[in-house]
């Protein structure tokens, strides 16, 4: 007979947080579990059930169920999302177990972090385990110190100064239009599966531009036991080649790319109409950034068509709906229309799911490969989409759900 449970009852924010880290792939898997089995007691299934569903201890599902209801003082008081989600993460993570007393108070520590975080001086542009080293004993803050222990105190402050990145500031205009657009977006992949099944189309496309067709000046070395395979340094550039991509968002496939030499408003209008005539009834959704030859006056008369449109589009640059970007857009992505765009805000382009897809295109084959002409380059490319097609294809796991994610 299974031991009584205590039941466990979830706000909406906080089945939708444990929903957040059961998704994540960045969540260590421990976490994931314990989330899970939450959840799992939330639905009403009691500890052995849970521990057969996820293959756990018994007494581990208790264990986690207790350390909630513990924990259910803070979790309620917390209505805020940043502080809910401390919460949880606090309730989720091992306690602190007892260990030998560290040779650095945490004075000293939290002084050699900021630092760190300071600008060196010059000639230096960054600092090293070394350089820090130095300062601190300069500074007083320490007697002695290895770069080691240096080395260490970094990673538990997840400081890198060997390592930048570049960023953008992207001023949002209008941040409630901004998220619900991102929120858009989001809801659309989530229901990609669903709407797949009554012959709807949702499709991340864009352009790849100035794939080079490097052929390197002497053969590669295989890969041998104890050796890396050995890459010639020097190559020639035999011109460029361009890649428009769907990437249909239910299936992972990418679907009618095409090749044009050149990435112009009539290779895209033509790249949407042949792929829109692979499926003539079907409703079409395609996701895009905001380039101008996606809201091109051609394009707008195209769809216009496709759809059977007969109004007054009016005159480009003059009136009516082709008259500029903006109203061409509003046409566009119209949710009347059978063949509509769904445009990314402005710097968002980690929104469209293709570019994913661009950076495996590049992993698995740009990166290492060797190519003599365009032509080859693009065989090889449109060999390698079949490939994919046929072996890897599968839905991306989308979790993010357009609100900022505090884990």
């Amino acid at each position: 007979m299974a031991r009584p449970t205590t039941p466990l009852n979830l706000t909406p924010d906080q089945n939708e947080y444990l929903q957040s880290i059961v998704r994540s792939r960045e969540v260590p898997h421990s976490r994931v579990q314990r989330a899970q089995i939450i959840l799992k007691a939330a639905a009403g299934d009691n500890n052995k059930k849970i521990s057969q569903d996820l293959n756990l201890c018994e007494d581990t599902v208790g264990l986690w169920r207790r350390r909630w209801i513990e924990g259910h003082t803070d979790l309620s008081a917390n209505s805020n999302q940043k502080k809910l989600s401390q919460a949880i993460q606090n309730v989720l993570s091992d306690k602190q177990r007892p260990g030998t007393p560290p040779t650095y108070t945490a004075e000293p520590v939290c002084q050699i972090i900021a630092l760190a975080g300071e600008t060196p001086p010059e000639p230096l542009t960054h600092w090293t385990r070394e350089d820090l080293v130095r300062e601190a004993v300069v500074r007083g803050i320490v007697k002695q110190i290895s770069p080691s222990t240096i080395g260490r105190i970094r990673n538990v402050a997840d400081l890198k100064p060997h390592r930048t990145k570049y960023w953008l500031n992207h001023e949002v205009e209008d941040e409630a239009a901004f998220r619900e657009e991102v929120r858009d977006i989001c809801k659309l992949y989530h229901q990609a599966q669903e709407k797949h099944e009554p012959d709807v189309h949702i499709i991340s496309v864009d352009e790849k531009t100035g794939i080079q067709a490097k052929e390197h000046t002497y053969p590669t070395h295989q890969m041998e036991s104890g050796k890396l395979e050995a890459v010639e340094y020097e190559y020639e550039r035999n011109g460029t080649q361009a890649l428009i991509a769907n990437f249909e968002v239910a299936t992972g496939k990418i679907i009618n790319p095409t090749a044009p030499d050149t990435r112009t408003e009539e290779d895209f209008l033509n790249h949407i109409v042949t792929t829109v005539e692979t499926s003539k009834e079907a409703q079409w959704i395609f996701i895009c950034d905001q380039l101008n030859t996606h809201k091109s006056a051609t394009l707008a008369q195209a769809i216009a068509l496709l759809c059977g449109i007969e109004d007054d589009l009016g005159v480009k640059g003059k009136n009516g709906i082709l008259q500029n970007m903006a109203s061409r857009a509003d046409f566009l992505s119209d949710e009347n229309h059978r063949i509509r765009f769904m445009y990314t805000p402005k710097h968002c382009s980690w929104l469209n799911q293709v570019e994913i897809w661009f950076g495996i295109l590049s992993r698995r084959l740009l990166r290492r490969g060797n190519f003599k002409s365009t032509e080859e380059l693009k065989q090889r490319i449109l060999g390698f989409i079949d490939f994919f097609n046929n072996t890897l294809a599968k839905p991306f796991r989308w979790t993010y759900i357009g609100k900022p994610l505090m884990i």
